[in-house]
């Protein structure tokens, strides 16, 4: 890279601050990797909207962020294209901060809220930057919230088209999903390369229509310091028999699924000692039909379930003290859930749904055990398979790999960076941009 120290901006749509997100978490953790690595500077700017107001007529906001960080303040979304519609403050605010950083990179590790304009601003104001882009979902391939999944019930999308798209929604015609795609896919282009976290989700984006070898495959980085000891057992009958559930309770994460069968397991499998310990929140915000269904559940299950409420993701070492096995029953496809990274580092294997990134890091009969995607019955299998296999715990936890840390991460980009850079001085960009 011709600058020694390159300077690099690390885009993010939201703050750890505000949004505990795991695509928050891993750009921010990118972010502090760089820093701490040496010979690179990184900035960090992230998107706020509502409730949180405006200072002023600019969208640049500090709120007392660390020094290198900022918030600029993004609400006219326009969330079917992925769209800014507030063009007129990305030209005169988001460049400002161009010009005055002019940095090296800017990796976007997501644009939602903030609109796909942004890219194009980058190119056109720093036409030899380098721009790379992390896929942490499939919102760009998806206009249901990016995950694929049919509307009106959990039918998983396999493959996306503008008369697919229709079909979920019949208001919107194919030629509008057309245009959208066409819309998305050419400033997607602008940038120079894309990261995923999972090879999962390169090969949907691939499928897409995009370039395959313009990814690379670079998971998210832990910021951990302390790793959890095994949960201490009875001397006497002990058995691995705590079941932990960390992340939101919405309608695709699959909580109806695991509480369904939780109360299915007989017995004389659970006994006294098993429990189901749930560590999320924001099941007020999901539809009433869905509220009703878990609190029927929950009422069934009875003194099987307890429930712990939401959580920093700094308290993930004391809670792992409590669990021996940690699931995720999600109905989509997922692509890289930091709760599987937080579970290998403190070694307790998994049980997940035997779909998209969690299929491919969680490894059956390796390092954890797949289910049916939707199965409550096949949940209850494996869950009854993890209470009475004594060895089974050890087993796998023998097979659970260390992951990558926030610097190993760090380094792994900015190689990746230094690589496109030198490419991109020997062979300019042909992307045209008109004004």
């Amino acid at each position: 890279m011709p600058n020694p120290s390159p300077r690099v901006l690390i885009v993010s749509h939201g703050h750890p601050s505000f949004s505990l997100g795991g695509a928050e978490i891993a750009a921010y953790n990118l972010h502090k990797g760089l820093n701490r690595i040496g010979n690179v500077e990184s900035r960090f700017l992230a998107r706020v909207g509502h409730p949180v107001a405006r200072h002023s007529r600019t969208a640049l906001m500090s709120l007392r962020q660390t020094e290198g960080e900022f918030l600029y303040h993004a609400d006219e979304y326009d969330h079917f294209l992925i769209s800014n519609r507030n063009t007129e403050e990305i030209e005169r605010d988001f460049l400002r901060v161009l010009k005055d950083l002019r940095p090296d990179v800017v990796h976007f590790h997501h644009f939602i809220g903030l609109g796909l304009e942004m890219i194009y601003a980058v190119r056109r104001a720093l036409p030899d930057c380098v721009i790379v882009i992390t896929f942490h979902e499939f919102l760009s391939i998806c206009s249901h919230h990016g995950q694929m999944v049919k509307t009106g019930g959990t039918k998983l999308c396999h493959r996306a088209s503008p008369s697919d798209c229709n079909a979920c929604f019949p208001e919107i015609s194919p030629a509008r999903f057309l245009r959208r795609e066409h819309f998305i896919r050419g400033l997607l282009d602008v940038a120079d390369f894309f990261v995923s976290p999972s090879q999962f989700l390169v090969d949907r984006y691939v499928d897409w229509g995009l370039d395959r070898s313009r990814f690379i495959v670079i998971e998210n980085g832990l910021d951990i310091a302390e790793t959890a000891p095994p949960r201490t057992l009875p001397q006497r009958g002990g058995r691995r028999s705590r079941f932990g559930y960390f992340g939101q309770i919405t309608q695709f994460k699959g909580v109806d699924v695991l509480l369904d069968a939780v109360t299915c397991i007989p017995d004389s499998v659970w006994g006294d000692d098993a429990q189901l310990m749930i560590f999320g929140g924001n099941l007020e915000r999901q539809p009433e039909a869905f509220q009703e269904k878990i609190r029927n559940l929950v009422e069934r299950a009875g003194s099987r379930v307890r429930f712990y409420g939401s959580y920093q993701n700094s308290e993930m070492p004391r809670l792992m003290r409590s669990i021996d096995w940690t699931i995720i029953p999600s109905i989509w496809w997922e692509n890289s859930p930091i709760v599987i990274q937080e579970s290998f580092h403190h070694g307790r294997p998994m049980i997940c749904s035997n779909i998209g990134g969690m299929a491919e890091k969680i490894v059956d009969g390796v390092n954890g055990l797949h289910f049916r995607v939707g199965s409550s019955q096949d949940l209850v299998d494996r869950m009854t398979e993890a209470l009475t296999s004594p060895k089974l715990w050890n087993d796998l936890r023998a097979g659970i790999g260390q992951p990558i840390t926030y610097e190993e991460c760090a380094q792994l980009h900015l190689d990746l960076y230094q690589e496109l850079a030198a490419k991109k001085a020997t062979s300019p960009s042909t992307v045209a941009l008109t004004a």
